[in-house]
């Protein structure tokens, strides 16, 4: 959802800065900075408090540099309980009792105690000061250059007479991920995002500058420190720059224990990691520190890491696997490994395989068994533990089905009597009621519309596309028919035919005398629209939904005709360029910025040409360019409803391209790898940020990270698609892949998707509506399928696949959700099919020739309609400029599609320069 935040969930266009009360400062800023100059960095340090004010890159004769500090705003972050680098929070007790004594240095901020510095250390204190009261553990932080490596180290010492346990020990970590009162050019240029990977000794955290070029910064570990918890720091949030709200996601902390917090707040989650505590005897002491390096690039963070004498590990195709796929993890470090274990155990089993082709990387073959989360951990022989995070699945295809099954019947609404005319169709989702959801105060999500009441009668249409069923096509017929058309979408008396209301539900009891709207919600928020709101017209967002469900019922009716009883194909395309047509006619708004899973209009284009209808292909191309020559004119290209946002850069890519503009093409490229990171992490891999729309959409209202929001399948577009135009760039492939993942780890084994993981370590858990999962779905259905490269440290891979043979020729069984694409790398050559699945691939590199096995419906699901025949597409193949691929057998073609019959229900096809 994309409304505009109220008071509580600040952002520029809903608070005044000077409206709000400024802090006072405990932190010491008038008193001065201590500045220190790196290899690196130029650092400075608040005096009294020794914490980060500055970390900036050189210029390197280029200018200033970054400084991923926020200290432009650090004026209003200089109160107690405001988290700056440096600051420390620990729980402890003594060995025999159960209570947590704890510990804060931003809590009741107070001057440190300087000491004096020698050799390496650049500035040095004892934290008791700040601590309140007696503190139970003594601890000195140091800031050193070490080997022209900036750190900082934790002395923690146990000053008492008896042993004491340390449960929780955490570093804050600030940066500049402040967006409250920036301009869209001073976010893009001062701002970025950081996002851990929480490995153990492994771990580390990214911080990307928002830009998307500038190098990275790694915080790594320094001594013993592993990152076993990721803990988000609570602040005050009614200050001036709006902690935890759309403009300001919040702060988080790199805990090196938990216990402490497992025992308690975390005691009804597993966390991530298991927890551990430490032991100090009477007068002992631990270090504990971070690293901070700077990375060429962010494709460089991983060589980076080697470089640091870091464990780099690399999975393919990812850390979500479907249990009918087994996974290559690849890991490299300096010493060897000394034994590996997997929790739950069984949930995965692991065998060594001879891919690599380097004896820098050490490879296992891993077997998915048991659904749900797992993790396995490495330990090395010099004790170096490393854990890697994966998510096991349904068999791919088995995902979809059960998707499309729970979406055209647990969460199908028939009710003639519904006075808001939402019947029949397909609701949004409570997964904890298991039912679907009738009342909420947020009027959209019970309104069919806006991406949060939408999202489920998109994902079921857009399934559709993706695997064909029978009888959730003629549900599907119904809805769009019935509702969608009419309903949802206006079209009798409209001066403007097309209009797609923002919801279909309202709160206006007069209007509905007889309808019980429940009690117990509280129908004073803004969100509780009446008729009047509810019916406005004016969302570019919410046309796209509707195009996006025409379009997929055309696709179906084009290639299985026997499915559709009520309209034509022509009838399913002409809606949708109407649809086109009126989002675009200069009436609605946000119509200029990109949209969500617009990539449907790009495809919806291409469908248009393919069929000659060039009146049609002209509107919609028309007006497309004239929305792109917006975007050719600006350097931020990526506005949207919010203060900034992640949603617009699919759209901006997709038409960029299209029209041969590069540069805002590379723009829109760029920006996402800076918020979609790859990190062994079956959450944060090919995540895009997403941290507000559980606010609009979910059932847990939290301004937290989310997982596999819709962000994940989204921006995964641009980036899939970008590799097929450079396919040797492997880390494109990598994150795009973990984007389209992302959405099969949504559905639960019953076939519910859940709008968003939550990721705070209190809850780890799905949450329980449906939400505005639909988009994410819909990125995940677009691009999707195996992708098969021949990696230079890897060999011969398959992302969506398995390589069951490599010789006489490469031999690939297609194990993807959809079983309708086929990427072979080395040659470029992206094999769709309109009808049909593919079942194998096998590719000669020597000839450059592929012979395709396709069969009438994906293997394993009885429930997928059959096709009469395969349709074929062959596109964007160039063979180092030696021609294209096309069949060696004469098929006919049928708008752009060879058709090719099936045979003892197998079609074989070869396809050679």
């Amino acid at each position: 959802m994309r409304a505009i935040p109220v008071l509580a969930f600040l952002s520029p266009v809903a608070f005044s800065v000077s409206s709000l009360a400024q802090p006072s400062g405990t932190l010491g800023l008038q008193d001065g900075f201590l500045s220190f100059d790196t290899p690196t960095f130029s650092v400075q340090l608040v005096k009294d408090s020794q914490t980060l004010y500055s970390l900036q890159t050189k210029g390197n004769g280029t200018g200033s540099g970054f400084n991923f500090i926020p200290s432009d705003v650090m004026s209003q972050r200089q109160s107690n309980g405001n988290y700056h680098l440096g600051d420390l929070t620990y729980r402890a007790r003594v060995i025999g009792s159960t209570a947590w004594t704890s510990g804060d240095t931003a809590a009741q901020r107070h001057n440190v105690a300087a000491l004096n510095t020698s050799g390496n250390t650049l500035a040095a204190a004892n934290l008791s000061p700040t601590f309140s009261g007696t503190p139970l553990l003594n601890i000195t932080r140091r800031w050193v250059l070490s080997n022209g490596e900036f750190q900082v180290f934790f002395d923690v010492n146990n000053p008492q007479k008896q042993a004491l346990e340390i449960g929780a020990l955490g570093a804050a970590l600030e940066f500049n991920n402040i967006f409250t009162g920036r301009t869209a050019a001073q976010t893009n240029q001062l701002c970025s995002l950081f996002d851990p990977y929480i490995g153990q000794d492994a771990g580390y955290v990214q911080v990307t500058p928002l830009l998307g070029t500038l190098p990275p910064l790694l915080v790594l570990p320094a001594e013993k420190s592993p990152l076993e918890g990721w803990r988000f720091l609570p602040e005050d949030t009614s200050t001036s720059l709006g902690y935890q709200s759309q403009t300001f996601e919040g702060l988080y902390e790199w805990q090196f224990h938990t216990l402490a917090y497992a025992e308690n707040e975390w005691k009804n989650v597993t966390p991530w990691n298991a927890p551990t505590s430490a032991t100090l005897q009477p007068g002992e002491t631990r270090t504990y520190g971070l690293r901070f390096v700077l990375a060429p690039s962010i494709r460089d963070i991983e060589s980076t890491l080697q470089v640091a004498k870091r464990p780099v590990a690399v999975g393919i195709p990812g850390y979500i696997l479907p249990s009918d796929q087994p996974g290559k993890l690849f890991l490299s470090f300096s010493s060897t490994i000394k034994s590996l274990a997997v929790s739950p155990a069984g949930a995965l089993s692991l065998t060594k395989n001879n891919d690599a082709r380097s004896s820098a990387w050490v490879g296992y073959t891993i077997t998915p068994h048991a659904w749900g989360r797992s993790r396995l951990t490495i330990t090395y022989a010099d004790g170096t533990v490393q854990t890697v995070h994966y998510y096991v699945t349904n068999p791919a295809v088995q995902v979809l089905a059960d998707l499309g099954h729970f979406l055209t019947t647990e969460s199908w609404f028939d009710d003639p009597s519904d006075p808001f005319n939402r019947s029949p169709s397909v609701m949004s989702f409570d997964r904890e009621a298991n039912a679907p959801v009738k009342d909420d105060p947020r009027a959209w999500i019970p309104g069919l519309s806006d991406e949060a009441g939408a999202g489920s009668w998109l994902a079921a249409s857009v399934k559709q596309f993706a695997q064909p069923n029978a009888e959730e096509v003629a549900k599907m017929e119904e809805f769009v028919n019935r509702t969608l058309w009419g309903s949802v979408q206006n079209f009798n008396g409209d001066t403007f035919p097309g209009t797609v209301k923002k919801s279909v539900y309202f709160y206006q009891p007069d209007l509905v005398p007889n309808y019980d709207y429940p009690s117990a919600i509280f129908w004073g928020n803004w969100w509780s629209w009446n008729q009047a709101a509810s019916y406005a017209t004016d969302r570019a967002y919410d046309y796209v939904h509707v195009i996006a469900a025409y379009w997929s019922l055309y696709r179906v009716a084009r290639n299985y005709p026997a499915l559709l009883k009520r309209q034509t194909w022509e009838w399913y395309l002409n809606q949708a360029v109407m649809t086109v047509a009126t989002m675009t006619n200069g009436r609605v708004g946000y119509a200029n910025d990109g949209l969500m899973e617009e990539t449907v209009i790009r495809y919806l284009l291409d469908d248009l040409q393919r069929e000659g209808l060039t009146a049609n292909a002209t509107l919609v191309e028309s007006r497309m360019r004239a929305r792109e020559q917006v975007w050719a004119g600006e350097r931020y290209p990526f506005g949207s409803e919010m203060a900034w946002d992640s949603t617009g850069q699919e759209g901006v890519y997709a038409w960029a391209t299209y029209f041969n503009d590069s540069t805002t093409a590379v723009n829109a490229l760029n920006s996402i790898l800076a918020y979609q990171p790859t990190v062994p992490h079956w959450g944060y891999n090919g995540n895009a940020r997403r941290y507000w729309d559980n606010v609009y959409g979910g059932k847990l209202q939290r301004i937290e990270r989310q997982i596999h929001h819709y962000g994940s399948g989204l921006n995964a577009i641009p980036l899939i698609s970008q590799f097929r135009s450079t396919p040797t760039d492997y880390y494109l492939l990598r994150v795009g892949f973990g984007g389209l993942s992302g959405p099969l780890s949504n559905v639960d084994q019953g076939g519910f998707a859940a709008a968003s993981f939550h990721s705070f370590a209190d809850t780890l858990k799905w949450d329980a509506y449906s939400g505005d999962y639909g988009p994410n779905f819909v990125g995940h259905a677009l691009e999707m399928g195996t992708y098969i490269i021949d990696h230079p440290d890897f060999g011969w891979q398959a992302f969506g696949g398995n390589v069951v043979a490599l010789t006489p020729t490469v031999k690939v069984q297609t194990l993807d959700s959809l079983r309708r694409r086929v990427f072979i790398a080395p040659i470029g050559a992206w094999l769709t099919l309109d009808a049909g699945a593919f079942e194998e691939v096998d590719y000669d590199p020597a000839k450059k020739s592929a012979t395709l096995t396709i069969v009438p419906a994906a293997p394993g699901v009885s429930s997928a309609a059959p096709a009469s025949n395969a349709r074929l597409v062959v596109t964007n193949t160039v063979v180092n400029g030696l021609g294209v691929l096309k069949p060696t057998q004469k098929f006919e073609q049928d708008a752009g599609a060879w058709v090719i019959p099936f045979k003892s229900g197998k079609a074989t096809v070869t396809l050679a320069l």
